[in-house]
């Protein structure tokens, strides 16, 4: 249990939340963004965008350059490496817009959830203080009932409640 949460603690549990819409109930758009937002917004995806870059100046740099000889495809100033960065930085520009957009719409889900519990929650505080509120009017009647019965067992006399025994013919075998 312990390796498994280790291994996932990056990945966020928002999903869980009952608020949340999740699987089909989701768009196409919604569903991509929070794949993108899941995978761009992780370690295994910074590793591995070091280990691309590392090795294109590698293969650039040590194979075609010295040992083909001057024919590395993107020579060492590595114009080419440059323009898929800034075409990258784009898009990932516009990713983290659309990850910000699914994630406020996914705080809104969790709020307008939250709201609605607390108007669940204030009703069955208020029906809960009316039972009470019966609940002691009727036990301060009960009270009086059992005040007043007493008093008429004082004037009746102290036999009140005591009852003969009772006789069970026995018998004559």
């Amino acid at each position: 249990m312990m390796v498994e949460m280790t291994t996932r603690a990056w990945q966020t549990h928002w999903h869980k939340h009952p608020g949340v819409r999740t699987g089909d109930q989701l768009s196409l758009g919604e569903r991509a963004a929070d794949r993108m937002r899941n995978m761009m917004g992780s370690w295994p995806f910074v590793f591995s965008f070091f280990a691309i870059m590392i090795a294109w100046a590698v293969i650039n740099t040590l194979l075609f350059e010295h040992v083909l000889h001057h024919r590395a495809f993107d020579p060492y100033p590595y114009i080419l490496l440059n323009l898929f960065l800034s075409m990258l930085a784009g898009v990932q520009a516009a990713a983290l817009l659309i990850a910000a957009k699914r994630a406020d719409a996914i705080s809104s889900e969790v709020a307008v959830h939250t709201a609605n519990n607390t108007d669940d929650i204030k009703t069955l505080i208020a029906e809960n203080t009316q039972l009470i509120a019966s609940m002691k009017k009727n036990t301060d009647l009960l009270e009086e009932i059992h005040l007043h019965v007493s008093n008429i067992g004082k004037k009746i006399g102290a036999d009140m409640g005591h009852f003969a025994p009772v006789v069970t013919p026995v018998d004559g075998n």
